[in-house]
C-alpha cells in the first residue's frame, strides 16, 4: 500500500511539473518565429487611416492618399463645398504611365505616394527615378525630363559638433544693393557694390583671436550694420576607428568637432556700425557675461533697433535685448530666470508683433508652460495670454490683425490623458479661449494656408484614428473624412496596448504608461516584465497615437509583458515635474516607474516583478544601465545601446542643459562609469564603433570600469555602425539576453535570421 501511494504521489508530481512547464513555455523557437514575423504579419492591416494631408496653396482644397482594402486611393477634398472625391481616375493614370514608362503598373498600387497639383487639371509625381506630368483632362502622361531631388541630410544646428565656419570671405550685399560688407584682416569693411576699388574700413580693433564674424546683418534702410565681435574657443575633437570600411582593407581614422560639457565656448559682443557717421557702439560685455550663446542679430523693419537673445551658460538666465540704432543704448526686453533651468531648447517661443511693438513669449514662470504678451518697447508684461494647470505645446498661428493665436496644448481636458495634444484658439488678451478639438484622443492638425479650416486626425494607442475636416474658428466638424478599420489587424491576434496610470513618488501625481501583452497572452501564465526606457528630459516618450508598437510588441511575443512609462524628470507636464531631472539624470524617474509597475502588478498578478528587465538607447541606454546600478533590488537584467554613460563624455548642449554648469560633483554621482562597481544583475552593452552622436568611448569606459571591478557583463561592438539600437543583429542579441536571463531558457540556434530550434 505504501509503495502504491508513493507511485501515485510521484505521478502527481510529474504531472504537475508537466503542467507547470506547459504554462511557462515561453521563449521557444515558435515564439521567436512569431516575433520575427510580427512586422510582416501586421503590415498593411489597418485601412482608411491616411497619415498626411496636403493643402493646395492658397486654396480650400487638399489631397490625401487613402489606404483601402482594394488598394491605395488618392482623394481630393473641397473644404468650401464640403465634398470629397477621388483625385483622378486611377485606372487611366496607371494605363497611361505604363504605356510611357514601359513598367507594369497596378491601378490599386500606384508607384508614387506624393502628387503636386500644378493646376486644377495637371499633376506631377515621381516614379522610377523620374518626374512625370499627367493631364487630368485627357490623361496623357509625359516625362518632364527632371529627376527627383535626393533627400537632404545634415547635422542641423551643429550643437554636437560646434562652429563649422570655414573662414572663407563672404560678401553681404545691402538691402538697397548699393553696398557690400565683408570681413578683411579680422575687421569690418564695406565698399560700393559695383566699385572694386575704394573700400571703407569700419573697425580697427579686430585681430587674430578676437575677430569680427562674417555673419553681417544690414539694417533694412542700408545705413547700419550689426556684427558680432568674436573671441573664439578651442574646438574639441573626438576620434574613432572604422575598423571594417567598405572602401578599403585598412581601417580609417575618423574625427569630428564635438564640444563636451565644460569646454570653452566662443564669446560674442554685438557691435553697431553707422555707415554715414562711421560711428560704432558695442554692447557692454558685463551685460552678457559667460555666454552659452548669442542668437542671430535681427533688425526691426523700420531700422530703429536690432534684437538678440542671450543664453547665459548654465541655462538659468535667458534674455532678449534690443540695441537702439540711434545712440547704441542697450536694454533688456525680456528676462527669463530659473533656479533650475530655462528650457531654451524645447519650449522657447517668441513672436514679434507689429515690428516689435509687442512680443508674444513662452514661459514656465508660473509653473506651467504658457504664453505672455509683452510691451515690446518697455519690456513690461501686458497680460498673460494662457493660464492654468496645463501646458502650451506649440504655437501654430498668430494673427496680428485679428489678434488671436491658434496653439496646441495638453493637460487641459478633464478625464483625458494629460499628454494628449488638443488645439485651441485664444485672443491676445486671454479672452475667448476656444477649444478646437475635444474628443478623447491625441490630435494632429493640418491647417489650410489661411488658417480658416483644418484636418484633424485623432487616435489613441487603444483606438484607431479618425480624420475630420473642422472649422478653425470654433472647431465645428465640417466633414467626416475617414474612420480607420483595424479589424484585419485584430484578426492576426494583435492586441491593443493598455493605457495605465498610477500615483508617483509624491502620492498625488499620476504617472502614465502603456502595457503590451503577447498575442498568445494567457492570464494563467507568469510573465517577466521588460521596460522600454527613454528618460531624456527633452520630451515625453510613451506612445499616444495608434500604431502596432512593433518593437515592443515583437519583444512581447517571446513571452514578456513590455511596458513604457514617462516618469518625473521628463517634459510636457508641470515645471516641478520636469525639474526632478536637474543635476540628477541618474534619477530617470525610477521611483515613479517602480511604483507604477508595482501598481500594475497588484492589479495583474501575472506580472512577475521578481523578473524585471529594461532596455534603451542613447539617453535610454544610460537609463537602462543605470537601472541595474542604482536600483538592482528591482531591475535584474538590462540591455544598454549607445548610452551616454557619463554626462561629461557626451555632447555639451544636451548635458549642460540638464546637468548644469559649471561641472560639479553631480556629474560623477550620475555616472555609470563611476558607479559600475555597483552592478548586481545582468548587463549587456551595445555600441556602434563610429557613433558620432554619443562618443562610443563612453561605453568603453563603462566596460573598463566593470572589468576593474571584476563584474560579469556582455559587450557587443558593431563595426561601421553609428548611433543605433543595434539593428537586426543587436535586436537578436537583446532578445536572446532577455530570454536567457528572465525566462531561464537557452536561446534558440540561429540559421541566418531564423531561430530554427531551442538548445
Amino acid at each position: 500500500m505504501n509503495i502504491l501511494r508513493h507511485c501515485i504521489f510521484s505521478l502527481l508530481l510529474i504531472s504537475s511539473a508537466a503542467v507547470c512547464t506547459q504554462l511557462h513555455a515561453q521563449g521557444t523557437a515558435e515564439d521567436y518565429r512569431r516575433a520575427a514575423a510580427f512586422g510582416e504579419t501586421t503590415k498593411d492591416k489597418v485601412f482608411y487611416s491616411p497619415t498626411r494631408f496636403s493643402w493646395l496653396e492658397n486654396q480650400q482644397q487638399f489631397w490625401y492618399a487613402n489606404n483601402t482594402p482594394e488598394g491605395k486611393r488618392f482623394m481630393l477634398v473641397d473644404a468650401s463645398k464640403r465634398q470629397k472625391r477621388e483625385a483622378f481616375d486611377h485606372g487611366r493614370i496607371a494605363a497611361a504611365l505604363q504605356a510611357v514608362s514601359g513598367e507594369k503598373i497596378d491601378a490599386d498600387s500606384l508607384p508614387f505616394d506624393n502628387i503636386v497639383f500644378k493646376s486644377a487639371n495637371q499633376i506631377e509625381f515621381d516614379a522610377f527615378g523620374k518626374i512625370w506630368s499627367a493631364s487630368l483632362a485627357d490623361y496623357k502622361v509625359l516625362d518632364t525630363g527632371r529627376k527627383p531631388e535626393p533627400p537632404r541630410w545634415g547635422r542641423g544646428s551643429g550643437r554636437y559638433w560646434g562652429d563649422s565656419d570655414d573662414g572663407s570671405v563672404r560678401e553681404t550685399p545691402s538691402p538697397d544693393s548699393n553696398w557690400v560688407a565683408y570681413i578683411k584682416n579680422y575687421n569690418v569693411y564695406i565698399r560700393r557694390r559695383n566699385d572694386k576699388g575704394e573700400e571703407i574700413q569700419l573697425s580697427y580693433d579686430g585681430a587674430l583671436g578676437h575677430h569680427y564674424s562674417p555673419m553681417i546683418a544690414w539694417s533694412p534702410d542700408s545705413k547700419k550694420l550689426a556684427v558680432n565681435k568674436v573671441r573664439p574657443n578651442t574646438q574639441r575633437k573626438i576620434y574613432f576607428v572604422e575598423s571594417s570600411p567598405s572602401t578599403q582593407l585598412q581601417p580609417i581614422l575618423q574625427e569630428r568637432n564635438y564640444l563636451k560639457p565644460g569646454d570653452a565656448l566662443p564669446q560674442n559682443q554685438p557691435v553697431l556700425f553707422l555707415i554715414e557717421s562711421k560711428q560704432s557702439f558695442a554692447v557692454d560685455p558685463s551685460l552678457i557675461p559667460n555666454q552659452y550663446s548669442i542668437s542671430r542679430l535681427e533688425w526691426r523693419k523700420d531700422s530703429r533697433a536690432f534684437t538678440f537673445e542671450y543664453n547665459q551658460r548654465g541655462h538659468q538666465r535667458y534674455e532678449v535685448f534690443a540695441m537702439d540704432a540711434g545712440n547704441g543704448s542697450v536694454k533688456p526686453l525680456i528676462t527669463e530666470t530659473s533656479k533650475t533651468f530655462v528650457e531654451y531648447s524645447g519650449k522657447r517661443y517668441r513672436m514679434d508683433i507689429n515690428d516689435g511693438k509687442e512680443i508674444i513669449w513662452a514661459s514656465e514662470r508660473d509653473g506651467w508652460n504658457h504664453l505672455y504678451l509683452y510691451d515690446g518697447e518697455t519690456g513690461s508684461v501686458k497680460n498673460q495670454i494662457t493660464k492654468g494647470e496645463w501646458v502650451v505645446r506649440e504655437v501654430v498661428h498668430v494673427d496680428e490683425k485679428k489678434r488671436f493665436v491658434i496653439f496646441a496644448g495638453s493637460g487641459r481636458e478633464a478625464g483625458q490623458d494629460p499628454y494628449f495634444t488638443h488645439y485651441y484658439r485664444i485672443n491676445f488678451d486671454g479672452s475667448n479661449m476656444m477649444p478646437l478639438t475635444k474628443e478623447d484622443g491625441n490630435h494632429r492638425a493640418t491647417f489650410s494656408s489661411d488658417y480658416s479650416t483644418f484636418v484633424d486626425t485623432y487616435s489613441r494607442v487603444d483606438a484607431p484614428p479618425v480624420s475630420l475636416l473642422r472649422s478653425a474658428t470654433d472647431g465645428d466638424i465640417l466633414l467626416e473624412l475617414e474612420k480607420a478599420d483595424a479589424s484585419a489587424l485584430l484578426a492576426t491576434g494583435w492586441r491593443y496596448p493598455e493605457v495605465f496610470h498610477a500615483k508617483g513618488r509624491d502620492g498625488a501625481t499620476d504617472i502614465w504608461g502603456v502595457i503590451i501583452r503577447p498575442s498568445n497572452f494567457d492570464p494563467k501564465k507568469s510573465y517577466p516584465v521588460i521596460e522600454n526606457i527613454y528618460a531624456g528630459p527633452q520630451g515625453s516618450f510613451v506612445p499616444k497615437t495608434f500604431g502596432t508598437q512593433q518593437g515592443m510588441a515583437a519583444l512581447a511575443e517571446l513571452g514578456f509583458i513590455v511596458v513604457q512609462i514617462d516618469g518625473m524628470g521628463t517634459s510636457n507636464r508641470s515645471k516641478a515635474f520636469h525639474d526632478v531631472c536637474w543635476k540628477n539624470l541618474k534619477d530617470a524617474g525610477f521611483p515613479d516607474r517602480i511604483l507604477w509597475m508595482k501598481a500594475a502588478a497588484a492589479k495583474y498578478s501575472y506580472m512577475d516583478l521578481s523578473r524585471v528587465g529594461i532596455y534603451g538607447t542613447s539617453a535610454g541606454g544610460q537609463n537602462a544601465a543605470g537601472a541595474v546600478l542604482f536600483h538592482p533590488e528591482f531591475y535584474k537584467v538590462a540591455v544598454s545601446s549607445c548610452g551616454c554613460h557619463d554626462n561629461r563624455m557626451d555632447k555639451m548642449w544636451w548635458n549642460e542643459q540638464w546637468m548644469g554648469y559649471p561641472i560639479g560633483p553631480q556629474y560623477a554621482e550620475c555616472s555609470n562609469v563611476e558607479n559600475a562597481h555597483k552592478l548586481e544583475g545582468k548587463l549587456m552593452l551595445i555600441v556602434g564603433e563610429v557613433d558620432d552622436n554619443v562618443d562610443p568611448a563612453s561605453t568603453m569606459q563603462v566596460v573598463d570600469a566593470l572589468i576593474k571591478a571584476n563584474k560579469e557583463h556582455e559587450l557587443v561592438v558593431l563595426p561601421g555602425a553609428g548611433h543605433t539600437s543595434g539593428g537586426p543583429y543587436g535586436e537578436r542579441k537583446r532578445r536572446d539576453f532577455f530570454v536567457k536571463h528572465l525566462l531561464d531558457v537557452e536561446p534558440p540556434v540561429w540559421e541566418g535570421q531564423k531561430a530554427i530550434a531551442t538548445r
